[in-house]
């Protein structure tokens, strides 16, 4: 399983391990872990080059197919699950045509206009999007969904009522929720 945390839509800046994006991924992380009773999974964060997508450039995504290639070095094919927030979601989403990529769970994602969709096909979807978000698009989160549902993704939306971008009010309802829905997503 890997964990990628948000960043900013641009930024050549490098990442840092104390940001508050990549500190917010932290109690998620121990969620999941503290939810899943088989040892045999592991749990990683992408740690980003630079703090930003950057257009074009999309630096989170090539850091992301590299933490799969890493993955798949240190513990061979697995099946894995992407949790990505914000920018992080955004990697996730496009990263997960990957021959390994079982599921996406995608909180408060960025899914701007004309994301791609076709890669999510056979893949298991869940966006978690708080209703009172200021800085991704909760709408923009369902349509992502829907269009993703059309293209053959196992694709469903969940809201967070009274949540916010950062995740912060009622976090336990996020953590909970995301600790489930991960544990669903878990090849059995």
């Amino acid at each position: 399983m890997l964990f990628l945390h948000g960043g900013r839509a641009d930024s050549r800046a490098p990442s840092r391990p104390w940001h508050p994006a990549a500190l917010r991924m932290r109690p998620f992380v121990g969620a999941v872990a503290a939810a899943l009773s088989d040892d045999d999974v592991a749990l990683a964060r992408v740690r980003y080059r630079v703090r930003g997508w950057n257009g074009a450039a999309a630096d989170p995504l090539h850091d992301a197919e590299r933490a799969l290639a890493e993955l798949a070095r240190l513990v061979g094919e697995v099946p894995v699950i992407l949790v990505g927030h914000s920018m992080g979601g955004r990697a996730a989403l496009r990263v997960a045509g990957a021959p390994s990529v079982r599921g996406v769970l995608a909180l408060a994602p960025w899914c701007p206009d004309g994301e791609p969709v076709a890669q999510l096909r056979d893949r298991d979807l869940v966006v978690l999007h708080g209703d009172r978000d200021r800085v991704t698009d909760p709408a923009a989160s369902r349509a992502f969904v829907e269009r993703a549902g059309a293209a053959g993704a196992r694709a469903g939306f969940r809201s967070v009522p009274g949540g916010d971008h950062a995740m912060l009010r009622h976090s336990g309802l996020w953590h909970r929720t995301a600790a489930s829905v991960v544990a669903g997503l878990l090849p059995r």
